[in-house]
């Protein structure tokens, strides 16, 4: 609930966070009192009293960390942010926010100052409120305590719809109109419509709508019913804003494109690559081959050829392919539809590696030790000739002795593909990359689009045969660049925060295994955990929370490593069709190797951290519109089964209730506290518990049966109560007499309800 200020000499929230936020880094504090806090703002007496009290209430929501006595701000802005102009001040400047920014995880987003620029550049509108714009941001060492912590550019304004809101048309009828957001956090609001401002649309129809005013609103857009599951994948499209529909000139170049020739090229097409995907794969970006190296000096290594589809050869920078490549970022899978990055002709046919048809592609040479350490590489630009398109059950079965007709003919080369990576793995066991046990859900569907199950696809040596493969030519293509000092766009994943692995450390003693606050930890550390527990009644809970422990993999043009692949250098290479970070590398390869056409142009850093930092908030884009699409997918499917009972397991705590997962679905729901009985539970942080007085508690990844009482399909929202559960453990040292009386203060102060959730929005 947001902390009503009535006295004036009292620091907003937002001015309280910018202070810490700039003590942190500018003056290289990372913690500080709640004395200095108030010495800053001039606060005396009572004040300093009231200041103690927002600061605790800051770290209970999360917006703080906490050590001691000390605390500090959670959150971090990259240099190059999307963000999204909210407001303007009393000057007339813009302030913005990040766009990506989870509240419940890292608190309340810093705000940034916004030069409003008095001409527009050539070609661009002036930014302006509601606009979401790429920036540089920095941190502003002349701010006052009350003033926005970041100063920012604007480096490029991004198309959006502006004001538009998803929603379902409801005519009534006497005529009137209403139209329900889809948006869970706008659940049960109703934007009334103007008989006016209607449009074509119909009862029930899925609408765009745009404010006229604050009282007024007028349907923009009508999608069609949402009464077909199909149109569940294209709700996550417009609420996301994903382009989904090429620009005319798009399409024209990708008509126009012909088939490579052989200039400046190698002919590969007597290697016999194979492609290995999955069944329904249409574009083929990577074809495999190897063969067991003659060199006396290598004995028992291999010759390893990763063969990767040219694109940068049909899409030239600054084309219009190339610039809706990069409004798009990567490609959007969802169960019923894929949005490409790429047009068909480009991404289905001229690129993709299609079984006995040439095509171009930048592939590299790798020779390997027995032992799967890496002798040496070479990249090549080349033609080659797939041999097969084989599935990954395909290629399993036939290396295991169940051949079918096309895999009957292709052993020879199946074989030392399989026998290279066995010996990639003794390597893998000494670089000891994180390994997470979690089992990846796949939604089929019927002929129909209706769906059908959810299963989860066996994880086989062909699948880790071809992961292995691409790491390689990943490692070897960044490598290449650093050796030729070409900027290139990098794959990087940071360590976990010392908050995180200290809230790790403190979870982890309550269930007796040690592990130090204070010690540099490496994917080895957590992996001796993860083994110690497996198969024993923390194994689950361990896995989830060490993912959570984990920082977010993003695309950088400054090289941190990957923490997870416990790699120095990593660089996306094989997946250009789909992926524009790898497009960046194959034209920086091209230009560094000076191998023909598709250059990557001299660029600055600075642009290169402007596109990784567009890529990385489009890839979050994805992620979280195909995480909805299957929400909304199960949701639609569970709308009938109302009272039903379903095995489940406690994905997430909070004071609110649990976040559970079903067994057989992997759908996800809600049970609010108020529905877990008559005792009051006291959410346990340390533990990842709701415990009640009497020893009985609900853990994170404890396994219970739930029923279903409602089911929102548009919002993808399930809510359950609990059946049966609940673990009778001994009483935790966090609930106390002070714990539960605190929490009926807050019900008297009206604070949080009954059910535990708080009030308004927080």
């Amino acid at each position: 609930m947001p902390i009503k200020n009535h006295d004036a000499q009292i620091p907003s929230i937002d001015e309280i966070l910018a202070f810490i936020e700039r003590e942190s880094q500018l003056r290289h504090q990372p913690r500080i009192g709640s004395r200095e806090v108030a010495r800053a703002f001039g606060l005396k007496g009572e004040d300093r009293l009231t200041i103690k009290r927002i600061l605790k209430e800051l770290v209970e929501k999360g917006a703080l960390e906490k050590q001691g006595k000390l605390i500090s701000r959670k959150n971090k802005l990259p240099p190059v942010a999307l963000v999204e102009i909210i407001e303007r001040d009393r000057d007339g400047e813009l302030l913005a926010i990040p766009v990506e920014w989870d509240e419940e995880e890292l608190g309340f987003p810093p705000k940034i100052l916004i030069h409003a620029p008095r001409r527009a550049k050539t070609g661009q509108p002036l930014p302006g409120v509601n606009d979401r714009v790429l920036a540089r941001a920095e941190l502003n060492p002349d701010a006052g305590p009350k003033d926005p912590p970041y100063l920012g550019r604007v480096i490029k304004i991004l198309p959006r719809a502006r004001n538009r809101i998803l929603g379902i048309l409801n005519i009534e009828a006497n005529g009137s109109a209403h139209v329900a957001p889809i948006d869970k956090k706008q659940l049960g609001r109703q934007i009334v419509i103007a008989p006016n401002d209607i449009g074509p649309g119909k009862h029930g129809d899925l609408v765009s709508i745009d404010h006229i005013n604050k009282t007024r609103a007028r349907v923009k857009e009508t999608l069609g019913s949402v009464t077909s599951e199909k149109a569940l994948s294209l709700i996550a499209i417009r609420a996301h804003d994903i382009p989904d529909i090429f620009k005319d000139e798009t399409i024209l170049e990708a008509k126009k494109a012909q088939d490579a020739n052989f200039q400046n090229r190698e002919d590969w097409r007597e290697l016999p690559f194979i492609t290995i995907d999955p069944p329904d794969a249409k574009d083929h970006d990577d074809a495999v081959y190897a063969v067991l190296d003659k060199d006396h000096n290598n004995e028992g290594g291999y010759i390893l050829c990763v063969a990767i589809a040219d694109v940068a050869y049909y899409v030239k920078p600054c084309s219009s392919l190339d610039r809706d490549a990069l409004d798009r970022g990567n490609s959007v899978y969802f169960p019923d539809r894929v949005v490409p990055m790429l047009p068909e002709r480009i991404s289905n046919n001229l690129c993709s590696l299609k079984a006995h048809e040439d095509r171009p592609a930048l592939a590299v040479k790798l020779r390997i030790t027995a032992q799967g350490k890496k002798i040496d590489h070479v990249f090549h630009r080349v033609m080659i000739r797939s041999r097969a398109k084989l599935s990954y059950s395909q290629a399993q079965e036939a290396v295991d002795g169940r051949t079918d007709d096309i895999t009957a003919n292709l052993l020879n080369v199946l074989r030392p593909l399989f026998a290279a990576h066995q010996a990639l793995q003794h390597e893998r066991r000494i670089r000891a990359p994180l390994e997470l046990d979690l089992p990846e859900r796949k939604i089929l569907l019927k002929p129909d689009g209706s769906f059908d199950r959810v299963i989860i696809p066996p994880r086989l040596e062909a699948h880790r045969l071809i992961e292995e493969f691409m790491i390689l030519a990943n490692v070897a293509a960044a490598e290449t660049l650093e050796a030729h000092r070409q900027q290139l766009i990098y794959r990087a994943h940071d360590e976990p925060s010392r908050e995180k692995i200290n809230a790790l450390s403190e979870f982890l003693a309550t269930i007796g295994v040690k592990l130090s606050k204070g010690q540099v930890l490496k994917p080895a550390n957590f992996n001796t955990i993860l083994a110690r527990l497996k198969g024993m009644e923390h194994e689950n809970i361990v896995n989830e929370i060490v993912l959570r422990t984990q920082a977010q993999a993003e695309y950088t043009h400054e090289n941190y490593g990957h923490f997870g692949l416990n790699l120095r250098r990593y660089a996306h290479f094989t997946s250009p069709i789909r992926r524009y970070a790898d497009l960046i590398v194959h034209r920086a390869l091209i230009r560094a190797l000076n191998i023909g056409e598709g250059a990557l142009p001299e660029t600055s850093p600075q642009e290169l951290a402007e596109v990784a930092a567009r890529i990385s908030a489009a890839e979050r884009r994805a992620m979280a519109a195909e995480r909805e699409t299957v929400d909304r997918l199960i949701a639609h499917h569970l709308m009938s089964q109302i009272g039903a009972q379903f095995q489940a397991r406690i994905s997430g705590v909070t004071r609110a209730g649990l976040f559970v997962r079903l067994s057989d679905t992997g759908a996800d729901g809600f049970v609010p506290a108020a529905k877990l009985g008559r005792e009051y539970y006291a959410y346990d942080e340390r533990a990842h518990a709701l415990s009640a007085r009497s020893g009985i508690s609900y853990r994170l990844a404890d396994h219970i049966i739930v029923k279903l009482v409602e089911a929102a399909p548009i919002a993808g929202a399930l809510r359950f109560e609990v059946v049966e559960g609940g673990v009778k453990r001994p009483p935790s040292k966090n609930f106390t007499k002070t714990t539960a009386s605190k929490h009926r203060k807050q019900i008297r102060d009206n604070k949080i309800g009954k059910d535990g959730q708080r009030r308004g929005r927080t």
